[in-house]
């Protein structure tokens, strides 16, 4: 079985994001870029399924710019076989990262394609519910555990009562959560040895899929900066603050 897994280069998570001065957007300009975490948990739990000799190939999937082929070569290195780069100057919209995995399910015929929940700078939510839409695929989001058994996998969700545990025919497509597994780091030896495993450049137009510009940015701004807090002396002042200055009861 194939797996085909889902890698998106954002800002490394450690890095404090600067906005722009003309508030257009997030300025990337010399600026540390890392595999999305949820990506990186993506592509563990694909490689975990492989060295329990479920999967055959893990195969890691990027859509964007030519420098994904960095976050492409980290996923080669902790144990994917190989990689596509799906190369667009646009930024990556979920529907059009969508129609680009719908394309590639088509050509490379997975048992099973694992994507991060979301991605951690557009925090939209969207690309493996809209994969599931399009290609009529079974889907399990935010996945704390899953496993394979036959030609069925379980997925466990995190839900706002516990947990809940579903069963979906392959091929599927399943989301990843926080809790489901922690990230491997790169050996220097698999670093050395990512560089020789095959990374194959595909534009959209040649999966046959045409980029639209779906979302327009208005304006970005930075959070406001928080404000200490105080010390109060009694609970009927505490209530009073709340009440007066707070404005929540």
């Amino acid at each position: 079985m194939k797996i085909i897994v889902g890698v998106k280069r954002v800002i490394d998570y450690n890095v404090k994001v600067r906005v722009k001065a003309d508030n257009s957007d997030v300025d990337l300009s010399n600026t540390k870029m890392a595999i999305n975490p949820f990506c990186e948990i993506a592509v563990e739990e694909a490689i975990r399924l492989k060295e329990a000799g479920v999967a055959t190939e893990v195969i890691a999937v990027s859509v964007g710019a030519g420098a994904s082929q960095e976050q492409l070569r980290t996923a080669l290195a902790l144990g994917a076989d190989r990689a596509i780069l799906v190369e667009t100057d646009m930024v990556a919209e979920p529907l059009n990262v969508a129609k680009v995995f719908a394309k590639l399910m088509e050509k490379e015929q997975p048992g099973l394609v694992i994507l991060g929940k979301q991605s951690i700078d557009s925090d939209n939510n969207q690309v493996g519910q809209m994969l599931a839409a399009l290609t009529d695929r079974p889907q399990g989001t935010f996945a704390s555990k899953v496993a394979v058994e036959g030609d069925q996998v379980s997925v466990t969700r995190e839900i706002d009562g516990g947990l809940r545990t579903v069963k979906l025919s392959l091929p599927a497509i399943v989301t990843t959560d926080l809790r489901l597994n922690e990230p491997r780091f790169a050996k220097l030896p698999d670093i050395m040895k990512a560089k020789r495993k095959p990374l194959e450049t595909l534009s959209m137009a040649d999966l046959g899929v045409e980029a639209k510009q779906h979302i327009q940015i208005d304006k970005v701004e930075a959070p406001a900066a928080r404000q200490g807090g105080i010390k109060v002396a009694s609970v009927d002042e505490l209530i009073q603050k709340l009440k007066d200055e707070a404005k929540v009861i």
